[in-house]
């Protein structure tokens, strides 16, 4: 489903005068359209599978002990103040009988934060359709990200981060995943 541009500019015109500015004043003039385009992009994957991306691309027979890609950037809208939040996500799973081509996962990451998110549920999310997409022994996801909403307003906390972890299969196990956990934090 498309974002109803003509719907989100006047909504932010409506926006603008309700808090007591002039919409069609000259810096404000395009900003309903801006913010139309803007929202396009943001939420683009409202509606969409993310599971999908990995139907194609893969290399059937192709296996290996695991898969982990790191520092994957993302950058979702908080549902609850529709404020960005902006971080990594590091992805592993333990293949069954298949591989993805790893521009797969980015993709992944990327359609399920085009949506109004929390965080919790972003990194649940990614498990599962990798789990639905890959059908792999284990999931493990960590995101880490910074929220606009927390640096902004109320506890305006420009400089915290929030860690979620979501595992699945074999890497729910504490033991199995400590050494992924080892690799993520690890750096050149």
């Amino acid at each position: 489903m498309a974002v109803d541009g003509k719907r989100v500019a006047a909504a932010v015109r409506e926006l603008l005068a309700a808090i007591g500015d002039d919409p069609a004043r000259p810096g404000l003039a395009e900003t309903p359209r801006r913010v139309a385009e803007a929202y396009a992009e943001y939420f683009a994957g409202v509606g969409v599978d993310a599971s999908g991306h990995l139907d194609s691309g893969d290399l059937a027979g192709e296996s290996g002990e695991m898969v982990l890609l790191r520092d994957i950037e993302f950058r979702s809208m908080c549902e609850h103040h529709l404020l960005p939040f902006t971080g990594v996500a590091h992805v592993a799973y333990l293949p069954s009988d298949r591989i993805v081509g790893l521009g797969r996962i980015p993709r992944v990451v990327e359609t399920i934060a085009s949506r109004p998110q929390i965080q919790e549920r972003l990194t649940d999310e990614i498990a599962d359709a990798l789990v639905a997409g890959l059908d792999p022994r284990g999931v493990l996801v960590v995101v880490e990200a910074a929220h606009g909403c927390v640096a902004a307003r109320g506890a305006r906390q420009a400089n915290s981060s929030t860690v979620t972890i979501a595992s699945r299969g074999t890497l729910a196990e504490p033991i199995e995943r400590a050494e992924i956990m080892a690799l993520i934090g690890e750096r050149r």
